[in-house]
């Protein structure tokens, strides 16, 4: 690596605000924020790797700042802070190690773990490592903002129309064989007409795209020949992940992610992205320094109170974000407001959102995060979900987010998972989580939409996977199969993995049906994890964080395999399109509504498989496993936009997840004097559906979702 210079670059004093580095047309403003900091040098890199470095001249209100004419988009960059090294303090400046911009749009490259980027000797922790990080170390790049939208506009799907696809820009699209090769695993791959018709066609209004922040893969993950996959090790909150682009790491992965965009919405399709606000991948005290712990340690982390060269863990990666402090809250904020405003980007779900959320160490509603994000007129007004949960005491929060927020219903998926593998006493609580779960959200003056209901998601089983191992089989991931859930609510039908039994296949396919059933046919907000549509199997791997390959991509021959499920989860997105009464904007209350003939009806009515209206001694009947559910379409009290009310037509759900058919009775004729079968479990085809006259014994087969739709 050639020596540094110190050429004389013209440099202006520039502003101290937008942080970041600003391209204007004819040169690049340079700012960063560290109280810290006694000197702050900016350091620019040409494509031999020869470094120059020049002093930022200016120091207003912690952020040092320059401006530099004839720097120009794509050039790379970091920062070394001089300042105080005392890690006992929680001090760790150090000018040998090169520093991404914390605002940087752009990151060129990778690191490789090399002993130069931690701020100690490997086998002494306790010594100070002054080798130069340069030559190891990813850069920063200057991009160009301007980009031709088009058209293009914020979509703002209202949540109660929303069905979200859960979707890895890497994953969806390696194996795709009408996709060209060069462009597999990337945005434009994502962008691709042949995955936007698949999209489309399934019925799915947002994609939540897994982490497509910068991230970096971890020494240990390395070390066994793994990579980070998921994605949740961030340490670039503005940068798309250049490892997802196709064109080029020196900008050109922000031009390809709005060009994604772009065509996404063209589609009508809706972009979420999953972030990481809660940590870095800086890790704890014997992490690398890569940007943040060597900008100002104290300021981005919380640091323990009896140790500061130690950091607060609520996420169980090493440190904690300090969204505390007014700068690190700044940053969460401002990258949020880029990706709406420069991305386009729809809405995001916040990972581990709970760990945002504390103030001292208890999660606060009341938090400055919030009020900060609740009075934010951007911000706001966006799709904000959260996973309600972190892995410190009293992390677990479903239900307890404010008012604007939605979340990630934990115990929907729990309580249906338990429901179908015919696990007693669940009939209540499956009742509640079917109906938007007003015992978590309604006290808070908030509606079904609060709710995300999941079955699966990336973090455990495949939907495939649920009905086809009891135990996790996480042997690949180089941990003794130590890592992952132990809790996974799931059933293998009677053989563990992979079968030629011709009944537990047949078995296992109706449970698929039946959990994409009761989601798409539930209130609030469902969520498809990608591939369930077709039985995506991850091999019993329930942690597949690190698992860059088959394992975790989805394999597209399934969809030809898997035919008459992927046209049976397309039946069902289109069903609750077609209907509004599986997606009310209010909860159901139970009382009559007005009827265009006859008795007003209840807007909801539980009955046994007798048809009799259930009771308290029916609900608390722990073998009890099967029920009828009215839901009621003929005035839906939730007004449609033009405030008029919704009209829709009334059906019967007849629940049996019990290993037995049994014989269901229809209730009397004041509900409905026929009815015809729309979905059954059994039979994903229905060709010839039948009809049935009210009070008519219906045999419900074993494990099985019948839905009826009146006709007269």
């Amino acid at each position: 690596m050639p020596e540094p210079t110190t050429q004389s670059l013209e440099v202006w004093p520039g502003d101290p605000y937008p942080l970041g580095a600003t391209y204007d047309g004819a040169g690049t403003n340079f700012a960063v924020f560290s109280e810290v900091a006694e000197q702050i040098e900016l350091c620019l890199f040409d494509d031999d790797g020869n470094e120059t470095r020049v002093t930022l001249p200016e120091y207003d209100a912690f952020v040092w700042h320059g401006y530099l004419p004839g720097i120009g988009p794509g050039t790379r960059y970091g920062f070394r802070v001089h300042g105080p090294y005392d890690p006992a303090r929680g001090l760790r400046c150090n000018p040998a190690k090169l520093l991404l911009d914390p605002y940087a749009k752009a990151i060129d490259g990778d690191i490789d773990g090399h002993e130069s980027l931690f701020g100690y000797r490997f086998g002494d922790p306790a010594s100070r490592n002054d080798e130069d990080s340069a030559p190891h170390m990813m850069k920063s790049v200057v991009i160009n903002p301007f980009f031709d939208w088009r058209n293009d506009h914020p979509l703002r799907t209202p949540y109660h129309e929303s069905i979200i696809y859960e979707a890895h820009v890497r994953g969806m699209t390696m194996t795709h064989p009408e996709i060209p090769e060069h462009l597999r695993g990337t945005y434009a791959a994502l962008a691709h007409p042949v995955m936007l018709d698949y999209l489309s066609s399934l019925g799915v209004t947002a994609v939540e795209l897994m982490p497509v922040h910068q991230f970096v893969t971890d020494t240990a993950l390395r070390e066994r020949g793994l990579r980070n996959y998921w994605g949740y090790n961030t340490i670039g909150f503005f940068a798309p992940h250049n490892g997802y682009s196709a064109s080029g790491s020196r900008g050109e992965q922000v031009q390809e992610f709005k060009a994604m965009v772009r065509a996404l919405h063209e589609a009508g399709i809706e972009v979420i992205l999953d972030v990481v606000y809660n940590h870095t991948a800086e890790g704890n005290h014997l992490g690398p320094t890569l940007s943040f712990r060597g900008l100002d340690n104290a300021a981005y982390y919380r640091l323990a109170d009896d140790d500061p060269s130690r950091y607060v863990d609520y996420t169980g990666t090493g440190n904690s974000f300090n969204a505390r402090n007014p700068h690190a809250l700044q940053l969460i904020m401002d990258s949020l407001r880029y990706w709406i405003l420069e991305m386009h980007v729809d809405g995001f779900r916040f990972d581990l959102a709970s760990a945002l959320a504390r103030e001292l160490h208890d999660v606060d509603r009341l938090s400055a995060f919030f009020d900060l994000v609740q009075q934010d007129p951007v911000v706001s007004q966006v799709k904000l979900i959260a996973e309600p949960w972190d892995v410190g005491e009293g992390g677990y929060q479903v239900g307890n987010f404010p008012p604007l927020w939605s979340e990630w219903n934990g115990k929907y998926r729990d309580t249906v998972r338990d429901f179908w593998r015919g696990e007693p006493a669940t009939l209540g609580e499956f009742a509640s989580r079917l109906t938007g779960s007003s015992d978590l959200y309604a006290s808070s003056g908030r509606r079904p939409m609060a709710s995300i209901n999941f079955v699966t998601c990336h973090d455990g089983f495949t939907l495939h996977d649920l009905v086809s191992y009891n135990e996790k089989h996480n042997e690949a991931n180089g941990e003794g199969n130590r890592d992952g859930s132990d809790d996974n609510r799931s059933w293998n039908c009677g053989v563990e993995g992979p079968t030629d039994d011709v009944h537990i296949i047949a078995l296992r396919e109706q449970q698929k049906r039946n959990f994409l059933t009761t989601l798409l046919l539930s209130q609030g907000v469902p969520m498809i994890l990608h591939g369930d549509e077709f039985g995506r199997t991850q091999r019993g791997n329930n942690n597949a964080y690190c698992q860059d390959n088959e394992i975790s991509w989805m394999d597209w021959r399934l969809a030809v395999e898997h035919e008459v499920q992927l046209s049976f989860t397309r039946k069902l997105t289109t069903f609750r399109k077609e209907h509004p009464v599986f997606r009310r904007r209010r909860f159901f209350d139970g009382k009559p509504v007005p009827h265009v003939a006859g008795e007003a009806l209840p807007d909801i009515a539980w009955f046994t498989p007798a048809a009799a209206l259930m009771t308290e001694t029916d609900w608390e009947t722990g073998y009890a496993k099967s029920l009828t559910v009215f839901v009621n379409g003929d005035a839906i009290p939730s007004p449609d936009r033009r405030g008029q009310p919704v009209r829709d037509d009334s059906f019967l759900l007849l629940f049996n997840a019990d290993a037995n058919d049994l014989e269901f009775r229809l209730p009397d004729e004041e509900y409905g004097q026929r009815w015809e079968a729309v979905i059954d479990t059994t039979d994903p085809l229905l060709i010839d559906p039948p009809t049935y006259k009210a009070q008519a014994a219906v045999t419900v087969p074993a494990r099985c979702v019948l839905v009826l739709r009146r006709v007269l």
